[in-house]
Protein backbone atom coordinates (compact mmCIF):
# COMPACT_ATOMS: atom_id res chain seq x y z
CA UNK A 1 0.00 0.00 0.00
CA UNK A 2 2.52 2.43 1.03
CA UNK A 3 4.58 1.50 -2.16
CA UNK A 4 1.57 2.61 -4.33
CA UNK A 5 1.11 5.82 -2.45
CA UNK A 6 4.12 6.65 -3.48
CA UNK A 7 4.28 5.41 -6.90
CA UNK A 8 1.48 7.61 -7.54
CA UNK A 9 2.44 10.29 -5.49
CA UNK A 10 5.93 10.17 -7.94
CA UNK A 11 4.23 9.77 -10.85
CA UNK A 12 1.87 13.19 -10.19
CA UNK A 13 5.06 14.54 -9.28
CA UNK A 14 6.57 14.01 -12.66
CA UNK A 15 3.69 15.05 -15.07
CA UNK A 16 4.08 19.22 -15.02
CA UNK A 17 7.94 18.32 -15.48
CA UNK A 18 6.73 16.41 -18.59
CA UNK A 19 4.63 18.90 -20.34
CA UNK A 20 6.61 22.19 -20.06
CA UNK A 21 9.59 20.02 -21.31
CA UNK A 22 7.10 19.11 -24.21
CA UNK A 23 6.41 22.76 -24.90
CA UNK A 24 10.06 23.98 -25.22
CA UNK A 25 10.54 21.16 -27.60
CA UNK A 26 8.30 22.91 -29.74
CA UNK A 27 9.33 26.10 -29.54
CA UNK A 28 12.83 24.57 -30.35
CA UNK A 29 11.37 23.14 -33.42
CA UNK A 30 9.36 25.86 -34.33
CA UNK A 31 12.31 28.47 -34.31
CA UNK A 32 14.43 26.50 -36.36
CA UNK A 33 12.18 26.40 -38.79
CA UNK A 34 12.13 28.30 -41.63
CA UNK A 35 8.97 28.31 -43.01
CA UNK A 36 6.04 27.40 -40.61
CA UNK A 37 3.36 25.50 -42.16
CA UNK A 38 -0.53 26.24 -41.38
CA UNK A 39 -1.06 23.70 -39.08
CA UNK A 40 1.96 24.99 -36.90
CA UNK A 41 0.60 28.65 -37.34
CA UNK A 42 -2.92 27.63 -36.05
CA UNK A 43 -1.35 25.61 -33.36
CA UNK A 44 0.80 28.56 -32.13
CA UNK A 45 -2.10 31.24 -32.55
CA UNK A 46 -5.19 29.99 -31.21
CA UNK A 47 -3.05 29.24 -28.06
CA UNK A 48 -1.64 32.18 -27.45
CA UNK A 49 -4.95 33.94 -28.23
CA UNK A 50 -6.89 32.03 -25.92
CA UNK A 51 -9.78 31.37 -28.58
CA UNK A 52 -12.95 30.77 -26.71
CA UNK A 53 -14.42 27.28 -27.82
CA UNK A 54 -11.18 25.69 -28.81
CA UNK A 55 -10.13 22.97 -26.21
CA UNK A 56 -6.68 24.27 -26.09
CA UNK A 57 -5.24 21.07 -27.53
CA UNK A 58 -1.34 21.07 -28.47
CA UNK A 59 -2.76 18.82 -31.48
CA UNK A 60 -1.81 20.84 -34.49
CA UNK A 61 -4.29 19.31 -36.82
CA UNK A 62 -7.15 19.98 -34.44
CA UNK A 63 -5.52 23.98 -33.84
CA UNK A 64 -5.89 23.68 -38.13
CA UNK A 65 -9.32 22.19 -38.70
CA UNK A 66 -10.74 24.48 -35.94
CA UNK A 67 -9.13 27.65 -38.19
CA UNK A 68 -10.57 26.34 -41.24
CA UNK A 69 -13.93 25.54 -39.95
CA UNK A 70 -14.37 29.16 -38.87
CA UNK A 71 -12.70 30.30 -42.34
CA UNK A 72 -9.54 31.85 -40.40
CA UNK A 73 -7.70 30.84 -43.11
CA UNK A 74 -6.90 31.53 -46.95
CA UNK A 75 -9.50 28.85 -48.86
CA UNK A 76 -7.07 27.03 -50.18
CA UNK A 77 -5.01 26.74 -47.54
CA UNK A 78 -3.83 22.95 -46.68
CA UNK A 79 -2.11 21.68 -43.24
CA UNK A 80 1.14 21.07 -44.83
CA UNK A 81 1.39 24.08 -47.24
CA UNK A 82 3.87 26.78 -45.87
CA UNK A 83 2.18 29.63 -44.37
CA UNK A 84 2.14 33.12 -46.21
CA UNK A 85 2.23 36.28 -44.59
CA UNK A 86 -1.20 37.54 -45.31
CA UNK A 87 -2.54 33.90 -44.93
CA UNK A 88 -1.05 34.20 -41.41
CA UNK A 89 -2.40 38.13 -40.56
CA UNK A 90 -6.08 36.42 -41.14
CA UNK A 91 -5.46 33.90 -38.68
CA UNK A 92 -4.26 36.19 -36.18
CA UNK A 93 -6.67 39.08 -36.66
CA UNK A 94 -9.64 36.43 -36.19
CA UNK A 95 -7.89 34.72 -33.51
CA UNK A 96 -7.55 37.55 -31.36
CA UNK A 97 -10.89 39.25 -32.33
CA UNK A 98 -8.82 42.03 -33.86
CA UNK A 99 -11.52 44.64 -35.52
CA UNK A 100 -10.56 45.46 -39.21
CA UNK A 101 -11.58 48.56 -41.05
CA UNK A 102 -14.29 48.85 -43.75
CA UNK A 103 -13.54 46.45 -46.80
CA UNK A 104 -11.87 44.28 -44.10
CA UNK A 105 -15.26 44.02 -42.15
CA UNK A 106 -17.17 43.70 -45.69
CA UNK A 107 -15.20 40.66 -47.39
CA UNK A 108 -12.75 39.56 -44.38
CA UNK A 109 -10.20 38.19 -46.97
CA UNK A 110 -6.59 37.55 -45.77
CA UNK A 111 -5.12 40.52 -48.29
CA UNK A 112 -7.09 42.80 -45.84
CA UNK A 113 -6.05 41.46 -43.14
CA UNK A 114 -2.33 41.87 -43.95
CA UNK A 115 -3.39 45.43 -44.44
CA UNK A 116 -4.77 46.19 -41.21
CA UNK A 117 -2.10 44.32 -39.18
CA UNK A 118 0.43 46.64 -41.45
CA UNK A 119 -1.36 49.98 -40.17
CA UNK A 120 -2.08 48.58 -36.54
CA UNK A 121 2.02 48.39 -36.95
CA UNK A 122 1.88 44.61 -35.90
CA UNK A 123 3.47 43.80 -39.34
CA UNK A 124 6.43 46.12 -39.52
CA UNK A 125 9.33 46.90 -41.84
CA UNK A 126 9.39 45.86 -45.76
CA UNK A 127 7.03 42.85 -46.00
CA UNK A 128 5.66 40.40 -48.72
CA UNK A 129 2.32 39.92 -48.34
CA UNK A 130 2.91 36.45 -50.08
CA UNK A 131 6.11 35.75 -48.87
CA UNK A 132 6.62 32.29 -46.22
CA UNK A 133 7.02 33.05 -42.37
CA UNK A 134 9.87 31.66 -40.39
CA UNK A 135 8.96 30.07 -37.12
CA UNK A 136 11.13 33.21 -35.46
CA UNK A 137 8.44 35.84 -37.17
CA UNK A 138 5.44 34.04 -36.75
CA UNK A 139 6.13 34.36 -32.63
CA UNK A 140 7.34 37.97 -32.87
CA UNK A 141 3.82 38.53 -34.48
CA UNK A 142 1.95 36.79 -32.12
CA UNK A 143 3.81 39.04 -29.62
CA UNK A 144 2.99 42.10 -31.33
CA UNK A 145 -0.62 40.74 -31.32
CA UNK A 146 -1.18 39.67 -27.87
CA UNK A 147 0.97 43.52 -27.22
CA UNK A 148 -1.88 45.06 -29.42
CA UNK A 149 -4.58 43.48 -27.74
CA UNK A 150 -3.82 44.06 -24.10
CA UNK A 151 -3.32 47.80 -25.44
CA UNK A 152 -7.27 48.15 -26.52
Amino acid sequence: MKIQFYLLFGILLLIPVFVPAQTAAEMERLLGTNAVSYEQAARFVLEAADVPGFSGTSNPSEAFRYAADNKWLPRKASAGDEATLQGVALLIMESFGIKGGFFYSMVKTSHYAYRELVYRSIIQGRTDPQMTIAGDYLLFLIGKSLEYTEGE
